[in-house]
């Protein structure tokens, strides 16, 4: 149990509503929840249910219109923010209460330094000087971690990597010593091994300054790492309430099961996800498979069961299946544990055929310099790598950042050249294919890239997008065309009315839902997935990851599955491939690779995952440094810069790829002897 600490924010009754031409939508409906001195408090939930919104109200920086908070306080020590004026909340904001937002680059200034940046916030709370500020914004970002803070500090935002531009958040944030942090997704974005580093910066951060942090994430892994208590949330209000460790050890809301369910565990095996189906539903209807036959807008009220655990339900009822109709009783054959239950058809594969055959692959892209613009130097993202896809598996890629997993699957589909080496698709030799031949090809081949915003034609609507897709390469006649593309939205959770709208009209996850259903349209034979769940909430990414799973077996599909996150790597693998720096530095099926991993990087990597209500919490191999530049790579071992096992030999000589046993490759010298 928590002692009872200071109070340092009470949320009571908070409702902001935004008011658009569509009518009133009722982002955040009636909170009320409690921030102690020196606690972490975890806001969770999907897409959509409020919880930025919860943080921009606690900040009023609500934009009005649409938006306002019509009801509710929010008091920070005593004082109700609600009735501050902005210019009192200009000396609130980064100095009391302090935010990270979600994606750095789009937080930061990209044409001032970082130092710069960081200054400004001690010149303007502090009233600091310009060079008293500039030693202040350099200090800071030592705290934070960042070698060569003087350096660093000299930078634009671009010339950082996505971790460091964390830690220049955090820095900013933490700059006036803030009572009350609040963290959107601080960790999103990032390796599994930047995430560790961040959430420990972040604790320490916290142990010596005393301040409370509202953490908003949908990684509950994260949660379980770092939150005292958990409000979960679910349209706008909040539905439990609890302690961390009493909500992952026993759950009482059916809608917090059900998220619980959808996770993919990096310790276990899970033939199959059990998704939430639909999405948030924004007037309050239930989502779950069986629901008591009340009306949608009967709110149940958020009561106190035990301690401090409180959890929104409905009384006990008449059960409804939601997707027949028909009435049921609870202890039927569909009686509800949290999700809903999809039957995969089993299939035993045969002998293993290969489908991609990749030799000595090279991918170097020129660095210009100069007056006439010369080749100077080369960025070496893939540098010699041979592997096999078999027919109807899916190998996954995992590392960190700049490590060659996307620039593998993009050399494979030949959207960049490769420098060298040699790739081949069943019988076909890929690099000697002409323009025309490689179409056909693509037809077999397809991808889901990472950014969905990017990758969308933003002056289409689906239909278009879709329809572009079945008519490239003249897959069904074009009066069927329109049935197909409906039902591609069905499978990927997207209604029909979602059909003649344009890209920008939809959320992040809804996007990726829309580049999976043109992957899918062609019918191919290998997919490129890369990051193709990574913006989506975990209730919707178990959906995808079920379907993804249903038409492999349906349609003996293969991917190529390029992910920095390793339960959901777990979870739908039959292979996994570790790379570092350009170099595969470990192959073997994703049992061996889990339980036994061999090289330094791969155990790091496995450490380094935040485990769901985990009692003793397992030691952390913790990687000093960031990845060498692929420009200049380490010689020998490119591992060797961070390794705390490294020798001499890795130092000289580089590993070679080989087998320890049947079916796992590692290249390293301590292993190979």
């Amino acid at each position: 149990m928590l002692k009872q600490q200071e109070k340092v924010l009470e949320v009571s009754n908070l409702q902001t509503h935004f008011f658009t031409s569509e009518g009133v939508s009722r982002a955040v409906d009636g909170i009320d929840f409690t921030l102690y001195k020196g606690e972490t408090l975890g806001l969770v939930g999907e897409s959509g249910c409020g919880k930025s919104i919860t943080s921009l109200s606690i900040l009023q920086l609500i934009a009005s219109p649409p938006g306002k908070i019509v009801n509710g306080e929010i008091r920070f020590k005593g004082e109700d923010l609600v009735k501050k004026t902005e210019n009192e909340m200009r000396s609130i904001r980064g100095n009391k209460i302090s935010m990270i937002f979600q994606e750095p680059m789009t937080s930061l200034n990209p044409v001032y330094s970082v130092g710069e940046q960081i200054a400004e916030v001690f010149r303007h709370h502090q009233k600091l000087g310009r060079k008293e500020a500039w030693d202040k914004a350099v200090d800071m970002l030592r705290l934070v971690g960042i070698p060569s803070p003087e350096k660093r500090a000299k930078q634009e935002p671009f010339e950082l990597s996505g971790g460091m531009r964390q830690r220049v958040m955090i820095a900013m944030a933490m700059a006036c010593n803030p009572e009350i942090l609040i963290a959107d997704e601080p960790t999103t974005a990032l390796d599994v091994t930047v995430q560790a580093q961040i959430l420990d910066l972040m604790k320490l951060l916290q142990k010596q300054l005393g301040m409370s942090i509202i953490m908003i994430t949908h990684d509950l892994g994260v949660v379980s790492e770092t939150c005292d208590r958990v409000a979960v949330m679910y349209a706008g209000k909040i539905v439990e309430y609890s302690t961390a460790g009493e909500l992952f050890d026993n759950p009482k809301h059916p809608y917090t099961k059900g998220l619980l369910n959808s996770l993919p565990r990096p310790d276990q095996d899970q033939e199959e996800l059990q998704a939430i189906q639909g999405s948030v539903a924004l007037q309050h209807a239930c989502r779950m498979p069986l629901c008591s036959a009340l009306s949608p807008r009967d709110r149940p009220m958020l009561k106190q069961t035990s301690g401090t655990y409180r959890s929104r339900q409905r009384q006990p009822g008449p059960l409804l299946d939601l997707h027949t109709g028909v009435g049921r009783t609870a202890g039927s054959e569909y009686d509800y544990e949290g999700s809903t239950h999809m039957t995969l058809p089993v299939e035993h594969r045969q002998d293993k055929h290969p489908l991609v055959q990749i030799s000595h692959l090279k991918q170097y892209f020129p660095i210009k310099g100069g007056i006439f613009g010369r080749t100077v130097n080369h960025v070496k993202a893939v540098d010699d790598i041979s592997f096999t896809i078999y027919e109807g598996e899916t190998l996954s890629i995992v590392g960190e950042s700049g490590c060659g997993k996307s620039t593998t699957g993009r050399a494979i589909l030949r959207l960049d050249e490769p420098t060298d080496g040699d790739i081949r698709f069943q019988d076909l030799d890929v690099l000697n294919l002409n323009k025309s031949e490689l179409r056909k090809l693509r037809k077999h081949m397809q991808v889901i890239f990472q950014d969905p915003f990017a990758s969308l034609n933003p002056r289409q609507t689906v239909r278009q997008i879709l329809s572009e897709a079945l008519a490239i390469q003249d897959v069904i006649p074009k009066e069927k065309r329109l049935e197909r593309i409906q039902e591609l939205l069905a499978h990927v959770g997207l209604r029909d009315d979602h059909i003649d709208r344009y890209p920008h009209e939809f959320s992040g996850g809804q996007r990726q839902r829309i580049g999976i259903a043109r992957a899918l349209a062609v019918e191919p034979k290998l997919i490129i997935c890369d990051e193709a769940v990574s913006a989506l909430d975990v209730s919707i990414q178990a959906q995808v990851l079920n379907l993804l799973k249903k038409l492999q077996n349906q349609y003996k599909l293969t991917y190529l599955f390029i992910s920095h996150d390793l339960g959901v790597v777990r979870h739908i693998s039959d292979r996994v491939m570790v790379m570092y720096l350009g170099k595969i530095v470990e192959i073997a099926d994703k049992k061996t690779l889990f339980d036994n991993p061999q090289h330094p990087y791969t155990q790091a990597l496995l450490s380094a995952i935040p485990v769901l209500g985990q009692k003793e919490k397992k030691e952390r191999i913790l990687l000093t440094g960031d990845v060498p530049s692929p420009i200049n790579p380490p010689l020998g071992c490119r591992f060797n810069t961070r390794c705390p096992h490294a020798v001499e030999a890795c130092k000289t000589k580089e590993p070679e790829l080989r087998f320890t046993e049947e079916g796992h490759q590692v290249a390293c010298h301590l292993v190979n002897g």
